[in-house]
């Protein structure tokens, strides 16, 4: 067993008129994310030559852009989480959606947020969809990389329990309820699996594509991110805790399709069609020419 590291959800805290504004490691994550993509992104859009013939936008017509990706990220986190995970409660409680300072953010509610504000920008700026999609591809693994660090450190969304030596000993009654262990309760640290596989694997394997000339055939880059992640979730959600509202003592693995044994997590539901229509949009551009020099 590994004992949980001490380290605070908290970077730091200042009070300003007797109001507590504190800095926690998750906001940091996001910023971290969203700066670095969109640096590199802006270092991409300069070098016509990895495009095959030109670059989709302006290194600094990305700046437009971060500020429409944040608030994608925003709304359609929230509401995803509040469409798929808990309806009911938010139905009956509708001015708690806005208080996302409570916690309740979903990754693909946050991904089809990102869609639909990048989608609406390129319509509004002429920019081609799939080559702007293949660009925040590429550097979207590293916000998943720092969010997934940052959900271990809040001792959330933690595994099943696991005698494996790299168990983790996570704080809390809720992570040391487990049935039939007496004593000490390890986990395993699925954030940190996901980390590693949603966020540096599979951002080596897209900075490998656009090494390759990836970038000259337009959906490439987006069609792999897609798979990529739907499959490392799906993998990922075999190991970890699925959401309370869901497990039940009849149901204690959480499934929302098939059986209390055999059966699918909200998760891989969700990651299912990523995977499917990521494998489409790589088999669509592996099948057209690249584009030359000069298209």
């Amino acid at each position: 067993m590994i004992p949980f590291p001490d380290i605070s959800p908290e970077i730091f805290t200042i009070h300003i008129g007797g109001f507590p504004l504190s800095l926690r490691w998750y906001a940091l994550a996001y910023l971290a994310g969203l700066l670095i993509g969109w640096r590199i992104m802006v270092r991409m859009m300069r070098g016509d030559s990895i495009w095959g013939d030109k670059a989709p936008m302006q290194g600094e017509a990305v700046d437009d852009l971060l500020t429409w990706v944040i608030l994608g990220v925003i709304l359609g986190g929230r509401l995803g989480f509040v469409l798929f995970y808990e309806p009911g409660y938010y139905l009956a409680n509708p001015a708690e959606i806005v208080k996302v300072w409570q916690g309740g953010m979903s990754f693909h509610g946050g991904f089809a947020g990102v869609i639909v504000a990048s989608w609406l920008y390129c319509r509004a700026r002429g920019i081609p969809p799939l080559r702007l999609a293949d660009a925040m591809a590429v550097v979207a693994p590293i916000g998943l990389f720092f969010g997934r660090i940052a959900n271990f450190i809040n001792a959330e969304l933690w595994g099943r329990p696991t005698d494996l030596p790299w168990g983790v000993i996570f704080p809390g009654e809720a992570a040391q309820s487990c049935p039939g262990i007496e004593g000490l309760c390890a986990r395993h640290p699925s954030q940190l699996y996901e980390a590693g596989l949603e966020g540096l694997l599979l951002g080596l394997v897209l900075w490998a594509v656009v090494w390759a000339g990836g970038l000259r055939r337009p959906g490439l880059a987006f069609g792999i991110f897609l798979s990529g992640y739907g499959l490392a979730r799906i993998f990922v959600e075999l190991f970890r805790v699925a959401d309370a509202q869901f497990i039940t003592p009849e149901n204690p693995l959480g499934h929302v399709v098939g059986g209390p044994v055999i059966g699918l997590t909200m998760g891989q539901v969700l990651s299912l069609p990523m995977l499917l229509i990521g494998l489409f949009f790589i088999l669509r551009a592996w099948r057209r020419a690249p584009v030359a020099a000069g298209a």
